[in-house]
């Protein structure tokens, strides 16, 4: 997805030191201490900069060159091969994996990387919810680098001539992508419905804002077919079918849906902090015109899915001790506000959502803050791959009306319920 692209290619280094951060198997690498060259695998650098910023890094730690790994834009695709690497045990070629932040659990539980100890890092620093997407079983398995909360962003300059203020309910939104939309020759509502790990996203935010969940615990309990479920499919699908969600959404990711808003064709839409910033740069035809909230729900604020990105070791990484100590810089407070100030990404470091400046060049950060300590991850699961797999192909078929909202939330408890017994 597009968060975890972005923090790919925001990767930026200043000094702190960590040492002494060894396997749990007891291997050290070649150079005193597990330090060395290492591998930094992420998904791919669309702005180009990333590079050179690790130049930086290299020129001062000329023992512990950093080569960065570039992997498909796609999260479904960079997913896959960095799992074919790390089933490579010895033979992989990364040490430092910049890992979506609901693949923590799937990869502590195959193995593949390392478990890390918590006084190595400032994780009392950090946004309480972020951290627990690092764990598994209570263990630290990696660290937060970069969080995210979903925003409705809208047209302020529209809605305002309207006398409307922004939505705060699915119903106000409703018939606002109704009526306003069409008089301003606008499409309704979008977010990322293409059958991907966008969509678990936006599904799960349905079905959390109406007070249902999906799985329980580590993913061992189903608990999707509740009438809360039923609710938040049922506004996806029924926007579709109702026209005020446009069919060209279904094909929909990030990119793409934000593309349509920054060139005036939505008047709402569900999307990451970037796109607000995008949309509002210089030469948007936007620009200046757009406001961002949380997002609403059935009676009031909705409940984000907590996204962003995670910092984890391989368990066969050649210098533990060198990953260890990129990883503390990258999560460093002077590169954290550079993640804010050059890729516009939410950092993990709390003091930053308050630094006035801060707060000034990006107003929507008090917003932000609010969506991510109320936000909730995706279904933890050792299976996240197959379980996100179901929830894309079931909620998909229920948007284009291939089957009911009431025989998608049955089929979907069914299949999740195969994945829990394997």
């Amino acid at each position: 997805m597009r968060w975890i692209k972005a923090a790919g290619r925001c990767l930026l280094v200043v000094g702190v030191v960590l040492t002494g951060c060894v396997s749990s198997n007891g291997h050290h690498g070649d150079d005193d201490e597990g330090r060395g060259p290492l591998t930094l695998a992420t998904a791919g650098d669309l702005t180009g900069y990333l590079g050179s910023v690790l130049e930086g890094w290299n020129r001062t730690h000329p023992r512990e060159r950093v080569t960065l790994v570039e992997l498909p834009d796609s999260a479904d695709e960079t997913h896959a091969q960095m799992v074919t690497d790390l089933r490579g045990g010895d033979n992989s070629r990364f040490d430092v994996l910049n890992i979506d932040v609901n693949w923590t659990s799937e990869f502590a539980a195959a193995g593949w990387i390392r478990p890390l100890p918590r006084n190595r890092f400032p994780l009392t620093s950090f946004l309480p919810p972020v951290v627990d997407t690092a764990t598994y079983e209570g263990r630290l398995y990696a660290v937060p680098y970069v969080t995210n909360a979903g925003l409705l962003l809208y047209r302020k300059d529209i809605l305002d001539k309207e006398g409307l203020p922004p939505p705060k309910t699915w119903a106000e939104l409703e018939h606002d992508a109704k009526t306003v939309a069409p008089k301003y020759g606008l499409d309704g509502y979008a977010g990322q419905f293409l059958p991907y790990e966008g969509l678990t996203v936006n599904a799960a935010e349905a079905v959390y804002s109406a007070g249902g969940t999906i799985l329980g615990g580590e993913g061992d309990r189903v608990t999707v077919n509740s009438a809360a479920a039923r609710e938040g499919i049922e506004f996806l699908a029924r926007g579709v079918r109702e026209g005020w969600i446009p069919k060209a959404a279904l094909t929909y990711k990030e990119e793409e849906s934000k593309q349509a808003f920054q060139d005036g064709r939505l008047l709402f839409l569900r999307n990451w902090p970037y796109a607000y910033a995008v949309a509002s740069a210089a030469g948007s035809p936007v620009a200046g015109k757009i406001g961002a909230v949380r997002l609403p729900g059935p009676d009031g604020q909705g409940t984000s899915v907590l996204g962003g990105s995670d910092l984890a070791v391989n368990a066969h990484a050649r210098h533990p001790d060198s990953a260890a100590r990129l990883i503390a810089y990258l999560t460093s407070k002077p590169v954290q506000r550079l993640v804010l100030t050059r890729g516009a990404l939410p950092p993990v470091r709390a003091a930053l959502y308050e630094d006035p400046d801060l707060v000034q060049r990006f107003p929507y950060l008090p917003t932000l803050r609010a969506s991510v300590l109320t936000a909730a991850p995706r279904p933890k699961s050792p299976r996240y791959g197959q379980v996100s797999l179901v929830v894309q192909a079931v909620v998909h078929d229920a948007m284009t009306g291939a089957e009911t909202t009431e025989d998608a939330v049955r089929r979907l408890a069914r299949e999740l319920a195969a994945i829990s017994r394997r």
